[in-house]
């Protein structure tokens, strides 16, 4: 059990949630922002010394009731629920994030002629493209391998740009969604790295936000094609624990011509 990350985790989570929200007075004087650790005790139905043990990553390993009753009271979503019960060992664990893309997987990436497709593993490693996207956004096999990364890309310069900040605070919280960080050496490395390199990552780690991605929309400005606004949408590849990541654009749409385009200039 992850103890240090299980009272990180529950620390940040008890402070988001304002008295009123679970019927509680906030009364005077409060200071804590969010609940009192004796209020989150209180309304899970544990002891407080048992709950204090827990945020300070010394306490015994919680059940499933204490786990249940812990994210009804923290009003936790479905991914961070699913997040907090690996945190306390109740899932599998992973295996290190696989590089070998499947021969089927390849083979599928190889017919979407129509959108830009990528295969990435759980650090954010691009592992296998197609044309599409070497079209969109350059020729990957140029790029050394540990830079085939797009958490690199998005905070390669300090900070996200202004109109990536959403997607860069989504992404983050995928990368934590995980529920791999610290004991997966690839990805604490990768964390490592962009704390160094970037506060604005720093930040957004710090958070602790959890949200599994499963689509978001992209805004690039392209060389030839110009302003495309795409859907990214992340599909989950069975048995590799990777995802197949598919650009595309609404039919009718100035970002859905401008994929033609691309795939015309680039055929």
């Amino acid at each position: 059990m992850n103890r240090e990350e299980l009272g990180g985790f529950l620390r940040s989570r008890r402070g988001r949630i304002q008295p009123a929200e679970v019927g509680l007075a906030p009364g005077p004087r409060r200071q804590t922002p969010g609940l009192r650790r004796e209020e989150v005790a209180l309304l899970a139905g544990i002891s407080v010394d048992y709950y204090i043990r827990l945020e300070q990553g010394r306490g015994p390993h919680p059940s499933d009731q204490v786990l249940t009753a812990l994210g009804r009271t923290l009003r936790l979503t479905a991914d961070e629920h699913d997040f907090l019960l690996r945190l306390a060992d109740r899932s599998p664990a992973h295996a290190e994030p696989a590089r070998e893309v499947p021969a089927n997987v390849r083979r599928l990436l190889d017919r979407l002629t129509d959108v830009p497709a990528m295969v990435i593993n759980a650090c954010y490693d691009v592992l296998a493209w197609n044309s599409m996207l070497v079209a969109l956004i350059g020729d990957l096999s140029e790029t050394p391998p540990r830079e085939r990364n797009t958490l690199r890309w998005l905070f390669g310069n300090q900070a996200a740009p202004a109109d990536k900040l959403q997607l860069a605070r989504k992404c983050v919280a995928d990368l934590r969604a995980t529920g791999r960080y610290p004991a997966d050496t690839d990805i604490r490395t990768l964390v490592d790295d962009l704390k160094e390199r970037s506060p604005h990552f720093a930040e957004l780690w710090a958070a602790r936000d959890i949200e599994v991605q499963r689509t978001l929309t992209k805004h690039m400005i392209h060389p030839i094609a110009g302003p495309i606004e795409l859907d990214c949408d992340f599909l989950p590849i069975a048995g590799a624990d990777q995802r197949l990541v598919l650009y595309t654009a609404a039919p009718g749409t100035p970002s859905h011509e401008a994929l033609r385009r691309l795939r015309e200039t680039y055929a």
